[in-house]
């Protein structure tokens, strides 16, 4: 693997031009194809299997015009007037809507009898040509538009309604751009000069561009949510600039360490560089891994984030050295940080010393840290998830006052319609048993009202809609939906929105615990390959399940419970938005697996060098403390900035990535990791001989000559140790040299990283040049 990252990175700086040429052309080429023939992002809120689905699927085969989306124009007259004294404004306002592309009719309020009881509030019923997943923002917009003639009457007029909800405008609010600021001012920070700064900020620009584009074109060939390209911009943002980060870093640490450019270079790809593979391969495997659910709005999301981070790993892979082979020295230039000292052996500093206080009396860290996490996920136990409706956007869309007006005048249920689709080919009720139903359902205690039935052209379709008593999202109109489910015959399916999501919500309950199963798996067997044990896969699992487990407590004590709402912007409390648990498992594990790796494979290098497993746990933490911190800190501040965002469902994917970060780079990193591994000692790198036999051999190490040890405890011990890897420790030998071996006759008292400080050093710790 290093070998190979080597020579990619070899040949983009011999030729940067050309390289930087190509990725000008790839990025032109894919910006214009998804300008051209990219695709429209549909939501589908499709649960295979449902009672929706077959729902929906009868009636684009028998009713096509009931199939069609629907949205509500809602007029309301000021306070203490009614609305029947605007009628010529509304009546202007509907004209104009019957005339907007997609709308197929629209109903008068005043002659359907659709004005609240106090005279005051009014709805018309439209409806669209498309399904509401497949209609876009622009009829929705033009709607609006429509609508000015009832305004500039003083009529309140709102767009609300399923369509409205799903394709509604989404807001701008400038967080990415304050994520990047803060993630500038780290890098400033770490760095100390400009120029080294804005290259992984240029660089991560470049793949959240270019990987946007892919999934406007990825829209093209399937149904991509409208939720994709916000995750894939968050993700790829904060990976895009890690990965620049540690690239950069080990350049200059290796510049700093005597070596001219080209070598400092070439040895920094050879080593960081398959971090960063590995780093982002484990993340598109997780996020892939969302194709397992079976649900098509979390397939479009992992596909959508996986190719951002592919475009990302493939910008730092060439990109990213050719533009480094250009700068030269100039990398260094616009210095606002003056130099740092020399650096000062590992052993002196704050990392060895935390890890030897842990390390020296193990149970109490180990003990304290579980408790902190156990507590901060114990909300997590409380949980409730469902998907956000209108009445949980901002009070500043039009379909969420819509929504407000709607159960101000007709009642909360109104905005959870129910959609009961007869099939009258199979056995069960008929077109005579129809009006009996009806009575049954309108005597179910959640169902408000039963509407008008209708029958397709050739009598072999009904559609019954009800209006339940309580919102969409409320627990209540769940358990309603089981009850008339229950109550009707086998040949009546019940759907419409609240039907689809409900059903969605249910599905996705089912699926994350066989999601979780199915990454936890992968990840143990990888992660035994890689390091030739047992224990640290399974220790790693459970590490990963603490930090996320916390993520998900924090997330419900806020949203849910309300806890510090006014801190975070919050208007009330909200459920947990139900794909986001399984959104979140998927991107925390993936990103997870970078710092776990980064830092056990330092310890292991060490452990197989001197066979101790305290000293070898406080080394690898004191080469790896500073960048997994500030790599770390990146991350939190990208993702923080996606807390500031005016949706409560951003804000929520924003808290808990961040959150998870936060505790996963520090309690458990730096904590629960060294605690535990002092506790099991050697028993951490225990692999059973017929095992060891099986498992592939991912990098062998390239034989080195035979030279005297000066101690038995620098011998670096035969068996299955020796075939572990390093991605994230740096070459400073001559490029022939493996990464992953350590100098045969370092004794066992130096330490394991001699590399120089100053304003070149970085936080990307690793062996000494």
């Amino acid at each position: 693997m290093h070998r190979i990252i080597r020579r990619i990175g070899d040949a983009s700086a011999r030729r940067p031009w050309v390289t930087i040429g190509l990725w000008t052309m790839l990025a032109v080429l894919v910006v214009g194809l998804a300008g051209t023939v990219g695709g429209r992002f549909a939501d589908d809120l499709v649960a295979p299997g449902s009672q929706s689905e077959r729902a929906m699927e009868l009636l684009e085969e028998r009713f096509p015009q009931a199939a069609g989306g629907s949205a509500k124009a809602v007029f309301a007259a000021p306070d203490g007037q009614r609305l029947d004294r605007y009628r010529p404004a509304v009546q202007a306002a509907l004209t104009q809507i019957a005339n907007t592309k997609r709308v197929a009719a629209v109903a008068d309020p005043f002659a359907a009898g659709t004005v609240s009881p106090d005279g005051r509030i009014g709805y018309a019923e439209i409806t669209f040509d498309l399904p509401s997943t497949e209609l876009g923002p622009e009829p929705i917009k033009a709607i609006g538009t429509a609508l000015e003639p009832a305004r500039a009457a003083g009529v309140t007029a709102e767009v609300g309604g399923d369509a409205a909800f799903i394709n509604g405008e989404t807001e701008t609010s400038g967080t990415e751009a304050a994520g990047l600021l803060a993630a500038l001012v780290v890098l400033l920070v770490v760095f100390g000069t400009i120029v080294a700064a804005l290259v992984p900020i240029a660089i991560a620009l470049t793949a959240i561009g270019t990987g946007l584009a892919g999934i406007a074109l990825l829209a093209h060939a399937m149904d991509v949510t409208s939720a994709a390209p916000s995750v894939g911009a968050l993700i790829g943002l904060g990976v895009g600039i890690d990965y620049a980060l540690i690239i950069v870093a080990r350049y200059r640490e290796n510049r700093a360490a005597g070596q001219d450019n080209r070598t400092a270079l070439s040895n920094a790809m050879a080593s960081a560089g398959s971090s960063v593979l590995f780093a982002g391969g484990a993340v598109i495997v997780a996020m892939s891994a969302l194709l397992l659910t079976g649900l098509g709005l979390l397939a479009s999301v992992g596909l959508a984030t996986a190719m951002v981070v592919l475009v990302a790993v493939a910008t730092a892979l060439t990109l990213l050295p050719a533009l480094l082979s250009l700068l030269g020295d100039r990398i260094d230039s616009g210095r606002i940080i003056r130099r740092r000292s020399p650096a000062r052996r590992p052993e002196d500093g704050a990392w060895w010393r935390l890890a030897h206080r842990v390390s020296g009396r193990p149970w109490p860290y180990l003990l304290g840290a579980s408790a902190l996490l156990l507590a901060l996920a114990a909300p997590a136990l409380w949980m409730q998830t469902g998907y956000p409706d209108a009445g949980d956007d901002r009070t500043s869309t039009t379909h969420r006052r819509a929504y407000d007006l709607l159960a101000e005048g007709f009642g909360p249920g109104h905005n959870a319609p129910l959609l009961l689709v007869a099939d009258l080919r199979r056995p069960g009720v008929t077109a005579q048993s129809i009006p009996a139903l009806s009575e049954r359902l309108a005597a179910d205690p959640g169902i408000a009202t039963v509407g008008t039935p209708r029958t397709s052209a050739r009598g072999d379709a009904v559609v019954l809609p009800a209006i339940p008593t309580s919102a969409p999202a409320d627990p209540e109109t769940s358990r309603t939906l089981e009850r008339v489910r229950d109550l009707v015959p086998g040949n009546v399916a019940v759907s419409g929105m609240t039907a689809m999501t409900d059903d969605l919500t249910r599905q996705l309950d089912k699926t994350l615990p066989i999601f979780i199963a199915a990454v936890l798996a992968a990840s143990f067997v990888l992660l035994m390959v890689l390091f030739r044990a047992v224990v640290v896969p399974l220790k790693a699992a459970v590490m990963n399940l603490l930090s996320i487990g916390a993520a998900y407590g924090v997330v419900v004590a806020v949203f849910q419970w309300g806890w510090c709402a006014d801190l975070f912007g919050l208007d009330g409390t909200y459920l947990i938005a139900s794909p986001l648990p399984t959104i979140f498992f998927a991107v925390l594990f993936g990103l997870s697996m970078d710092y776990e790796v980064f830092l056990l494979a330092r310890i292991r290098e060490n452990y197989d060098t001197t066979r101790d497993s305290t000293e070898s746990v406080a080394r690898g933490l004191a080469s790896t403390g500073r960048v997994i911190t500030s790599a770390a800190l990146i991350m939190t501040v990208v993702f923080l900035g996606f807390v500031a965002h005016p949706s409560p469902l951003v804000k929520m994917l924003g808290l808990g990535l961040s959150t998870a970060i936060l505790l996963d780079a520090t309690i458990v990193r730096m904590l629960l990791v060294p605690a535990t591994m002092a506790l099991l000692g050697h028993a951490n790198w225990w692999l059973p001989r017929w095992l060891d036999r099986l498992l592939p051999h991912l990098n062998e190490r390239t034989p080195q000559p035979s030279r005297p040890a000066p101690t038995p405890a620098s011998a670096t011990a035969p068996g299955p140790a020796s075939a572990s890897i390093d991605p994230a420790s740096a070459s400073g030998a001559a490029p022939s040299a493996d990464p992953t071996s350590a100098p045969a006759s370092a004794p066992a008292s130096a330490p394991a990283s001699s590399t120089a400080s100053g304003p070149a050093s970085g936080p990307m710790s690793g062996r000494a040049s």
